[in-house]
């Protein structure tokens, strides 16, 4: 049997205590600190239930706001009350409106009777003012307008044809023709042979027939586009020659030039205008 040193088994069984003694508590360390920290307050969940406050009465509530002290009211103080409008529509616009322009005078028929350049130019335009003229104001709105007349003026001056190509106011077009059978007496025409030619009268607010331009009048006409590859479908195909420009003889310039009269800044202006509107260069 082998003996067993009491000592030596002392320390044995103390080393084993002590072992035992210091796992006791590290384990109960350790399952106390979990029961802590699920029993810890941070944890829980918790329910709050909100509850809107409670409404206070309209009658009170303005009896608390309302000032210790009546403030005396804005009509008192000479203020005017500021009241919502109903009415949102625009501010009434005045319609736009344009006087009828100065008759030609007695000189400016004088220098139409003898002009002979471009169709008796001066002729013509006079007539188109004589009959504006006479055919009063325009007022904005539903009778402004156009009307384009077809005219044969007899070598005396008497009106020998009045035919309407177009109207865009009936208006306008009666009363054109109500100044045309009440023109005064017109010289006889320039060429002593009768005068056919058409014209535009604008009765409108925003249009007007501004004097011509004669400084380029004795200049040729530019030859008439055609399109030389046209085709009847039926003919033989030939490729037409352009037409060349016209030029005149040295006496018939020296004659049209001999009639041209001075322009006026007038003149220049309507012409400048004219050129805008045509091709657009105003908008």
């Amino acid at each position: 049997m082998l003996a067993v040193d009491r000592p030596n088994v002392f320390a044995v069984l103390f080393s084993l205590a002590l072992h035992g003694a210091v796992l006791a508590l590290a384990s109960g360390y350790q399952f106390g600190y979990r029961i802590a920290d699920k029993e810890s307050p941070q944890s829980r969940i918790v329910f709050i239930q909100v509850q809107p406050p409670p409404q206070e009465d309209a009658s009170m509530r303005g009896q608390e706001l309302s000032p210790a002290i009546d403030s005396p009211s804005p009509t008192a103080l000479g203020i005017a009350p500021i009241t919502e409008s109903t009415d949102r529509s625009p501010p009434a616009k005045e319609p736009a409106t344009m006087a009828a322009p100065s008759a030609p005078t007695a000189e400016d028929w004088v220098f139409a009777g003898k002009y002979t350049n471009k169709n008796s130019k001066g002729y013509r335009y006079n007539w188109g003012q004589q009959v504006r003229s006479m055919m009063g104001t325009v007022v904005e709105g539903p009778d402004q307008g156009y009307v384009r007349f077809r005219i044969e003026i007899a070598p005396d001056g008497t009106l020998a044809k009045l035919e309407t190509i177009w109207t865009t106011s009936a208006v306008a077009e009666q009363l054109a023709r109500k100044a045309v059978n009440n023109m005064p007496p017109l010289p006889p025409t320039p060429t002593g042979k009768p005068l056919i030619f058409e014209k535009t009268i604008s009765f409108t607010p925003f249009a007007s027939d501004g004097p011509p331009s004669y400084k380029d009048d004795c200049l040729p006409d530019p030859p008439v586009f055609r399109n030389p590859f046209a085709w009847d479908g039926k003919s033989p195909q030939t490729v037409a020659t352009p037409p060349k420009t016209e030029k005149l003889d040295p006496q018939a310039m020296e004659d049209c030039l001999r009639q041209l009269p001075r322009d006026s800044i007038e003149a220049e202006m309507a012409r400048d205008k004219r050129e805008m509107e045509r091709w657009g260069w105003n908008k």
